[in-house]
């Protein structure tokens, strides 16, 4: 019954709601969660197993999947330094207040008038 409803869901529901969010989050019976990027999206069924990208699943284990801004299986959502106000401050993990034009390689903290978060630069 499950496989039934998640075959009907991806043809009807998916396609026109994808498009508005980055991930697909799935989460088990445990209350464990893994999300999968919508970007260039396969699944694919083989008896009671759901294969979606990277990741497999018992579909008899799955209680819900849904649509996600960001990786809730990493907790990790993707920001890069241009997100950041033009006025936000950035710290070394020194605690040192940098200019945008002094960051290389490394890992830093942004703060703006709304929240504080970490990039890293590669």
């Amino acid at each position: 019954m499950k496989k039934l409803l998640l075959s009907f869901l991806l043809m009807m529901g998916l396609p026109a709601m994808a498009a508005d969010y980055s991930y697909l989050t799935f989460e088990t019976t445990d209350g464990a969660k893994a999300s999968v990027s919508v970007e260039g999206l396969s699944m694919t069924f083989s008896g009671n197993t759901l294969r979606v990208g990277d990741l497999t699943f018992e579909v008899s284990n799955l209680s819900r999947m849904y649509f996600s801004d960001s990786d809730v299986s990493t907790g990790v959502e993707k920001i890069s330094l241009e997100d950041a106000a033009d006025d936000a401050e950035v710290y070394d993990l020194n605690g040192h207040r940098l200019k945008k034009e002094q960051m290389g390689k490394g890992v830093y903290l942004v703060k703006d008038k709304s929240r504080t978060y970490k990039i890293v630069i590669r």
